[in-house]
């Protein structure tokens, strides 16, 4: 098994499964400030010795409040008090800075031995669309990063069959590691998700441990917290059911945690999930941020809400959502209730502005985001799903976005270190 038994164990007791429908009756009773408080209140404190995320009453309460919450009527006044309170646990959390980094993404390819029933990037090697990026072309590319500022590359792709270097697919991935380190020299890499990772050591026959360890040893800086789309069983069997599972990708975020690299974290929302299958998703991070911090690791260096892109998904998924692009009050009433419910676990939030497009990002920034994100300078997985926001933005128009608001913003690194001064 190329999970570590023992990750897989403490996998299972962080899992958070949906919770049931009567759990959010005490909720409901609450008026909406009142909801939030208790939410908040059981964040930052005991109850009766009782840890609130360890499986217990405490923890059963929470995620009956969290369902109440995310449950809650929406109308302008829920709305307003929504916005309101996550800006303001923004505010307290992390101040008025608003903060993007440069940064240039590379899909190498999307050629795929899976089948997810919400991917529109996907391709077998022979299909119309298909490409795979040779070495020279991806080096020409970082190096052309570097010129322009970047300060990281963020690499995902397909799961591509034929990416291997003497017949190991790990082999590949640290090569192609050394070889953008030589040619963009001191660019962070941020590199393969979950699934990718998990892909490298099955075809390889190797311990995911060892993977990581030979990966960071190449250069590995830090990994995507992307293939999570929603943690819920019922729904990844309707939308990828080839993937790894919710218990495998925990388990592959334990390993990652323990061996010191921090990654980001998603969610995958509005399509065919529930509320409750939301609530199972956000404590599940809250979590496995819990488990990083206790054994003094990074864990999730920041939250990213990935709308649902429908124009060019497949029919079947299409059909049963019956929207093309994201419904922009949903994920912002979203944005703000993610907030309020990863609370001071994962304090940086952030937007997709190719998702969303760039106004109603930065309109994010009200509802609890305090990130922009990346330039990306190219993008290719969400592109080609339909979204409208465009495949890159310059560092200028992101920190108008935020001034616009009257927010400070500056340039961070990938792990929100400092690059460049405050921008008044």
């Amino acid at each position: 098994m190329s999970l570590c038994p023992e990750a897989w164990h403490e996998a299972g007791d962080l899992l958070v499964h949906p919770p049931g429908p009567e759990s959010a009756h005490p909720g409901r009773q609450l008026p909406l400030s009142d909801l939030i408080a208790a939410i908040e209140a059981l964040q930052g404190q005991n109850i009766g010795g009782a840890d609130p995320f360890d499986g217990g009453a405490a923890s059963a309460e929470l995620a009956g409040l969290a369902l109440a919450l995310l449950q809650h009527p929406s109308n302008p006044a829920s709305r307003k008090t929504l916005r309101t309170r996550a800006d303001a646990r923004r505010r307290e959390l992390v101040g008025d800075t608003v903060t993007y980094v440069v940064n240039r993404n590379l899909n190498t390819s999307n050629i795929c031995t899976l089948r997810c029933g919400f991917c529109a990037f996907r391709r077998d090697a022979a299909e119309p669309g298909a490409y795979r990026l040779d070495r020279a072309e991806l080096l020409v590319r970082a190096a052309e990063a570097r010129q322009r500022g970047a300060t990281e590359l963020c690499l995902q792709a397909a799961l591509d069959p034929e990416a291997r270097l003497q017949g190991s697919h790990l082999a590949w991935a640290e090569a192609l590691l050394t070889d953008l380190q030589q040619a963009a020299p001191g660019l962070h890499l941020h590199a393969f998700s979950p699934q990718e990772l998990l892909f490298f050591a099955e075809q390889d026959g190797l311990p995911l441990d060892t993977v990581l360890r030979r990966l960071q040893a190449a250069g590995l800086g830090s990994v995507p917290g992307t293939a999570a789309e929603v943690l819920s069983e019922p729904v990844r069997r309707l939308i990828c059911p080839e993937k790894l599972s919710a218990r495998a990708w925990v388990t592959v975020m334990l390993q990652v945690h323990r061996c010191g690299l921090a990654s980001t974290s998603t969610l995958m929302a509005g399509h065919i999930e529930s509320a409750a299958d939301r609530v199972a998703h956000l404590l599940t991070l809250v979590a496995l941020q819990r488990w990083a911090w206790q054994h003094q690791r990074s864990g999730f260096s920041e939250f990213v809400l990935l709308p649902f892109i429908g124009a060019a998904a497949p029919a079947a998924l299409r059909r049963r959502v019956g929207r093309d692009q994201p419904d922009a009050t949903a994920m912002l009433t979203l944005t703000a209730q993610a907030r309020l419910l990863l609370g001071p676990w994962i304090v940086h939030h952030q937007p997709s502005w190719v998702k969303l497009t760039l106004p109603v990002a930065a309109e994010a920034l009200r509802w609890g985001c305090d990130d922009l994100g990346g330039t990306l300078m190219e993008e290719h997985i969400t592109t080609m799903a339909g979204a409208s926001g465009g495949t890159a933005q310059t560092p200028e128009a992101l920190r108008q976005a935020a001034l616009a608001l009257g927010r400070p913003v500056r340039q961070r690194s990938t792990l929100y270190g400092l690059v460049a001064a405050a921008v008044a």
